[in-house]
């Protein structure tokens, strides 16, 4: 019989982890990769398993000790064959000498929280056959440290590879081969594009075992402004700041107009105040004028002030483009958006009506809803979202009143615009739509 102390292995690059648990006592009989303590990092909980069967005859750590490689865990006592087993022989491994055989080769530790990896898993044709030691759904898997640290550097979950080694062992050549496989894994021409985002596209499914269905093939419209805003939604980090803005004052005054804006010939509504306003604004908060360049390390500050106004047409939503808004009283701006709004709904946009926009609008009020959020209309770093007005009780100090407010989201990207600067974006903007003797300071 031979006594040998069991150290701990390289588990990867960690210093001090601490004991939670000792799975085993002196006395104890414990076979090959039973766990003898359970350590715990930052990142995952771990057990430390027996490279081979034996006897403890001294345990030499308790919990809370914290523990480096090499540090010794246990005595075993086995017999002299037993401790001479190999735990893995890797497949053209060269034969250990003699003396290499102290200290005592550990296997790998087996993580109890699996961590998330970036690699997902290649998808195998049916017809296909899984391999023969494929580990069954929530099996442990077995790997040695290096086989590990070369994993968790390729971002390989090892518990989606197939072991070939003894007792289906995880070895080096597994991984290579699971990445090989991975990388090889034509992209389904069905699934639509995400600009490398690794999103694994939606499963198909035959509706037909539900119900009777019918299939309508959607607009042109409708499929080039999904992949815009499907590139936009996954591009640019949004962040969404919503407000109110007490507009009594503006519809009293769009109200007062309402015969001179018909002999001119226009329909004046609050859109084109919250256009206007929204000009003022970005002229004096011009990071919201702007986009990044394609190297995403410049910020490109516009002279101008496009306006895109969302408009809803029988075949989707287009956003065409009101040039020079900070140039143009209310009733050219009014004639203007019906002129291009009326050509938007019959089909008659070109592409200039629809290029050159610094910042879009989206206004729902005429539909209703209380609050929506926005998909910034890339180039652009923001977007305002509009909702329905309605009147509400406000505290002026004294009493409650009916004041009449008007519900704002702003979209924005969060590469360029801060929460900070987003919040008094919106607030400036909700004190100019209160006080319109703003536009004029």
């Amino acid at each position: 019989m031979t006594v040998k102390s069991i150290p701990l292995p390289d588990i990867g690059n960690f210093k001090d982890l601490p004991v939670i648990e000792v799975l085993v006592a002196v006395g104890d009989r414990v076979q090959a990769e039973q766990s003898l303590i359970t350590l715990e990092s930052d990142k995952a909980t771990m057990e430390i398993p027996a490279p081979f069967a034996g006897t403890v005859r001294k345990v030499l750590v308790k919990t809370d000790d914290k523990l480096n490689i090499g540090d010794a865990i246990v005595e075993l006592e086995v017999d002299d064959a037993e401790a001479t087993k190999a735990i893995e022989t890797p497949v053209n491994a060269a034969p250990a000498p003699a003396a290499a055989q102290e200290p005592v080769s550990v296997p790998a530790p087996t993580p109890l929280v699996a961590m998330p990896s970036p690699l997902a898993k290649p998808t195998q044709d049916q017809s296909q056959a899984d391999p023969i030691n494929a580990p069954s759904p929530g099996a442990a898997y077995h790997a040695s440290p290096s086989v590990r640290a070369f994993a968790r550097a390729l971002g390989v979950d090892l518990s989606q590879v197939s072991g070939t080694g003894v007792k289906s062992r995880i070895l080096k050549a597994d991984v290579t081969a699971y990445v090989k496989a991975a990388l090889a894994e034509p992209i389904s021409r069905s699934a639509p594009s995400s600009a490398g985002s690794a999103i694994a596209p939606l499963p198909s499914i035959d509706f037909t075992q539900f119900g009777a269905i019918e299939t309508v093939p959607l607009s042109r419209i409708q499929k080039r402004s999904g992949k815009h805003l499907s590139s936009c939604w996954l591009n640019i980090p949004h962040v969404t700041q919503f407000d109110e803005a007490d507009i009594t004052a503006l519809e009293d005054f769009r109200v007062s107009l309402k015969m001179r804006a018909e002999k001119a010939g226009v329909k004046l509504t609050p859109l084109v105040f919250v256009m206007k306003a929204v000009a003022r604004v970005l002229g004096d908060m011009p990071k919201f004028n702007a986009s990044l360049d394609a190297s995403g390390e410049n910020l490109i500050l516009k002279k101008y002030i496009h306006i895109g106004v969302a408009v809803d047409t029988p075949n989707g939503l287009v956003v065409p483009v009101i040039r020079d808004v900070d140039q143009k009283g209310l009733f050219e701006l009014s004639s203007e958006l019906a002129a291009v709004s009326t050509r938007a709904r019959e089909g008659k946009l070109t592409p200039e009506d629809m290029a050159g926009g610094c910042f879009s609008i989206s206004s729902l009020g005429g539909i209703g809803g209380t609050q929506f959020t926005p998909i910034v209309n890339g180039p652009e770093v923001a977007i305002l979202g509009v909702s329905r007005a309605k009147m509400s009780p406000v505290w002026d100090g004294s009493s409650f009143v009916p004041r009449l407010m008007l519900p704002l989201a702003l979209s924005y990207d969060h590469r360029v615009i801060d929460g900070a600067q987003g919040a008094r974006f919106i607030s400036a903007l909700s004190g100019v739509l209160s006080d319109l003797r703003e536009l004029i300071l």
